[in-house]
């Protein structure tokens, strides 16, 4: 029988992508492991279900899709993100013949969870697997997660408001009660691994230590699409610009914008007199760009900005030397890439844990430039093209970047041998070992 590590992701192609990424790491540094990723398929949905032979992925690292149950009060049409949390619980049965399954033929070593399938320990817990969560995002928003049941303020983080707060922190949201059990879940667990680095959040990372279980700090890890084209030619205008010259905005696949706010970031573009490349996602997927934008806007910025739709080879354009700056939901993989390549960015967040990203980003890290909104969370063109502009032109801009580029050497550190991030990977492989 082969040692194996198990990992469980929650449902959704991103989780997906994440958890084959953290396999192909652990292999990485300890390839004496085989690594089982369970596939979790939503029943009765439109959901694609996806097909694994698309990662590109060691002959070690072997896929079992796993279904859940359906449910009688139609969760199933609930969105992604209540899907997820809902999905764990009636995905437990199944889960559980299939680790039967599996440690026929393996040693099951280690189970590593999703947060989100945070009802998967009662499960575990009757087969005696030593169990560890995966949390995707940073090791501040795993904090607030912790304690929001909890201390106020939260330890080693900047005093927060309501507003910066995820959704589900606030007792009226529906899945708040779940939210709490996912603190209880992780606190019981064999250990927290998070994707994280010691030199971009060292405070909150050092009060997470006082915590019931431990953490395994193994960041930067990136999750990139699989064949990450350049269809819209991005890198070839890249290429003929100045170095360091550009802005570039995107926001995420869930970043959508009115056709109002478009028009307003447009008009902020140009007060901004900067180059751009601008990545635009609208809710109304049939405009045209001339129906989107200010009328005349792409004629008259055709020789210093370039616009695309939905989508572009985000991690390909951050690491091109003509990028100067970012414009960002603050989704903390693009929050990740960018301080990987030392490009300063302009806080814009969106929705889940974004805001408090931002909090982090601007007061702690000390690599962002927040924008004001109005309270329906509009951004007007006069503070987009002023934030933006004082990024790329301003002596508050050069400190940026400066410390952007110290945390940049930080994740290269923490990477190289006997770094932080390594040596929690070293941890987990001589616990597993045991």
């Amino acid at each position: 029988m082969k040692d194996t590590i198990v990992l469980y992701p929650a449902v959704g192609r991103g989780h997906l992508q994440s958890m084959v990424e953290l396999g192909k790491l652990i292999l990485t540094h300890n390839p004496f492991f085989n690594i089982t990723i369970l596939v979790p398929t939503p029943p009765n949905t439109t959901i694609t279900k996806f097909d694994h032979t698309t990662f590109d992925c060691d002959s070690a690292i072997t896929f079992h899709n796993i279904t859940a149950i359906s449910s009688p009060h139609g969760g199933d049409t609930l969105p992604p993100h209540l899907l997820a949390v809902e999905l764990s619980p009636r995905s437990n049965q199944n889960f559980h013949h299939t680790l039967r399954s599996i440690s026929k033929t393996s040693r099951l070593k280690a189970i590593v969870l999703d947060f989100m399938n945070y009802s998967a320990p009662n499960v575990t817990a009757t087969l005696g697997i030593p169990t560890y969560f995966y949390y995707t995002s940073g090791a501040s928003s795993l904090a607030v997660l912790l304690h929001q049941n909890g201390l106020v303020p939260v330890p080693g983080l900047p005093r927060l408001l309501k507003s910066d707060m995820p959704e589900p922190c606030d007792p009226s949201h529906p899945i708040h009660h779940v939210f709490l059990d996912i603190g209880r879940s992780m606190r019981q667990s064999a250990g927290v691994i998070i994707n994280t680095f010691d030199a971009i959040e060292s405070r909150v990372i050092e009060s997470l230590k006082e915590e019931t279980m431990p953490v395994f700090c193994i960041g930067p890890m990136l999750s990139t699409p699989s064949g990450e084209e350049d269809k819209n030619g991005c890198l070839s205008w890249l290429d003929s610009q100045p170095s360091q010259s550009v802005v570039f905005l995107s926001f995420g696949s869930h970043g959508k914008f009115s056709k109002t706010q478009l028009k307003e970031i447009g008009i902020g573009l140009e007060k901004s007199e900067q180059r751009f490349l601008w990545v635009v996602r609208s809710e109304l997927d049939e405009a045209s760009l001339d129906e989107l934008l200010p009328e005349g806007f792409l004629e008259r910025t055709k020789e210093k900005g370039m616009v695309v739709r939905n989508w572009a080879p985000q991690a390909k354009i951050l690491s091109h030397d003509s990028v100067g700056g970012f414009v960002t939901h603050c989704g903390w993989n693009s929050v990740l890439e960018a301080v990987c390549e030392g490009v300063p960015m302009v806080a814009w967040p969106l929705y889940a844990e974004q805001r408090l990203n931002k909090v982090v980003m601007v007061q702690e890290m000390k690599v962002a430039l927040a924008l004001e909104k109005t309270i329906d969370g509009f951004v007007s063109a006069t503070e987009l093209g002023e934030r933006v502009k004082e990024l790329m032109d301003s002596n508050e801009g050069k400190e940026i970047r400066k410390n952007i580029f110290n945390m940049k050497i930080g994740a290269k550190e923490a990477r190289s041998e006997g770094g932080s991030s390594l040596v929690a990977l070293s941890r987990l492989g001589q616990l597993w070992k045991e």
